[in-house]
């Protein structure tokens, strides 16, 4: 396991080395303070002329050119093998929140690794930024607020039930699990509530609603 690494009292970016969209670094900075990479993760950072305050995982993505031009206290390698570098940099970080870009889009496998990383609650809670929506570990109760016709999507990846207010179909009474009944492509009436029975639903809404999810989850 981990030892801490990154220990900050607000919420914190953490970048991967997966499809990052145009201004998606910098909207992300804009809302945090703090910049860390997983592996990889390093290589857009500093093509953006931003330097990590530490660069955590195994190393095996994370180009030569670019190790070499980050300061060797800022350098945290785990090589153990069991665990993603999104997990690894998790793992060591302690914030409120974590804001997670560079880790959709590209190879499906490494986006399903994510996501089951993500209902695992590994350190701080985390949301991933993507290109048209971003995606959470559903808490025991939170509240959002869309507007009427924009889309909630909701994904099991544990057997699960919840109840909602501000939906165009109520999840009252459902069972949700992987295999088994899901949530996608629901619609907001207006605001949303949703309570859940316990961890391993995931939530997907508009992008632009990131500092609204930050401001409910926080």
């Amino acid at each position: 396991m981990n030892k801490l690494i990154v220990d900050k009292t607000e919420p914190v970016t953490l970048v991967g080395g997966g499809d990052l969209g145009e201004g998606d670094l910098d909207w992300a900075l804009s809302l945090t303070k703090c910049l860390v990479a997983a592996d990889g993760g390093a290589d857009p950072a500093l093509a953006q002329n931003r330097l990590p305050s530490a660069v955590i995982g195994d190393f095996d993505s994370i180009s030569p050119q670019i190790l070499a031009q980050i300061p060797p206290d800022r350098l945290f390698q785990v090589t153990e093998q069991d665990s993603t570098d999104f997990e690894k940099a998790l793992r060591a970080i302690r914030a409120p929140l974590v804001v997670a870009v560079g880790f959709l889009g590209g190879r499906v496998d490494h986006q399903l690794a994510v996501l089951n990383t993500l209902v695992q609650d590994i350190g701080s809670p985390c949301v991933l930024l993507g290109e048209q929506e971003v995606v959470f570990h559903l808490p025991a109760r939170i509240s959002l607020p869309l507007s009427a016709g924009e889309t909630f999507s909701l994904f099991p990846l544990r057997r699960v039930s919840a109840q909602s207010t501000g939906l165009e179909w109520p999840l009252d009474g459902l069972v949700m699990q992987p295999g088994g009944q899901i949530g996608t492509s629901n619609r907001a009436l207006g605001p949303v509530t949703i309570t859940v029975d316990g961890p391993g639903l995931l939530g997907l809404v508009p992008r632009h609603h990131l500092p609204a999810l930050m401001q409910a989850l926080l």
